[in-house]
């Protein structure tokens, strides 16, 4: 695959950085796709209904539960757009139909953002085109998608990613000991998994991983390179990253474990929990569901965190919201 990189000195917003990437854009109609959006969505059916009408954007609408964090739209059967409101208060849902961030733009809608200023799609373009009487149409896709901008829908996407494996693959030398492994499941190069062990799929796992004896790993798991997962440990629907050390007899739920961090023994990691980088958890800690720890963090040993652990060093962005 090409890809043209165009890089932005300054936050343009949605829309201006597309403005910014014009001379690539070759005067012909284009799709623009949010870069942290995880989707299985049909493309050329969304471009195919543009190309067969009069309008300068479509706009990808997918209905959700909760449509709040998103813009919505309010949509005929003529798949014409009446109304569109960015991440709508109480009160103002009056649609659950949200913007994927998936459009299908004429090239003439680039005359209608300004070069060189912030300028986005869903806060700026489409309320000056419906202010402007200019038709703006809506498409119905279907499939998954989801903006995985919160551990929550991190945790949804990386599930049905492990949702299509098609089944057992095995690269290279895998080590078992009388264990139990049901899969689907896909291990990398020089995994070992220790006596009375089971792994129940799906489940990814990353190379030169060891497992010790009587460990239980639950469907819905990834783990990195390089980890270590101690005797009596329990890990499922969790998704761990590479160089991570996993205690004896911890159990780690519905978790997002980073790079290089250790946990010790007799630890419990609750649903939602965000484990950042290089943070220390020593033996017989607590942590509750939906604490995140910020970077290179440091827990003693036995305390029990029920709130949010900030490292000043890395201010309060350092993990997604």
């Amino acid at each position: 695959m090409h890809i043209d990189y165009v890089r932005e000195h300054t936050k343009l917003g949605t829309a201006g950085s597309v403005k910014n990437a014009e001379n690539l854009l070759g005067g012909e109609p284009f799709i623009v796709v949010g870069g942290d959006h995880v989707m299985d969505i049909n493309l050329r059916e969304i471009y195919r209904h543009h190309a067969g009408n009069s309008t300068k954007v479509t706009i990808g609408l997918l209905p959700i539960e909760d449509p709040g964090e998103y813009g919505i739209a309010d949509m005929d059967v003529n798949s014409v757009i009446h109304r569109f409101l960015e991440k709508p208060a109480k009160g103002q849902i009056f649609s659950n139909l949200a913007s994927t961030g998936l459009y299908v733009c004429d090239p003439s809608i680039l005359d209608l953002i300004p070069a060189g200023k912030p300028f986005d799609f869903a806060k700026d373009l489409f309320p000056e085109l419906l202010k402007k009487n200019e038709t703006l149409k809506g498409f119905l896709v279907r499939g998954h998608w989801t903006d995985i901008g919160n551990p929550t829908a991190y945790r949804q996407a990386s599930k049905w990613m492990l949702e299509k494996l098609p089944g057992t693959l095995i690269t290279g030398h895998f080590n078992v000991k009388n264990a139990r492994v049901s899969g689907p499941i896909q291990v990398s190069h020089d995994v070992s998994l220790g006596s009375n062990s089971s792994l129940v799929g799906p489940i990814v796992i990353g190379e030169n991983t060891t497992i010790g004896s009587n460990v239980l790993i639950g469907p819905y798991t990834a783990i990195g390179a390089n980890c270590v997962i101690k005797d009596n440990a329990r890990v499922f629907s969790s998704y761990i990253f590479n160089d991570v050390h996993i205690g004896h007899n911890t159990s780690v739920s519905g978790a997002i474990i980073d790079n290089d961090t250790n946990i010790g023994k007799r630890c419990l990691l609750e649903t939602g929990t965000v484990i950042g980088p290089r943070v220390v958890i020593h033996d017989g800690v607590t942590v509750h569901s939906g604490v995140r720890m910020w970077p290179e963090v440091i827990v003693n040993k036995n305390e029990v965190i029920e709130a949010d652990i900030i490292n000043e060093q890395y201010g309060q962005a350092a993990l997604v919201s």
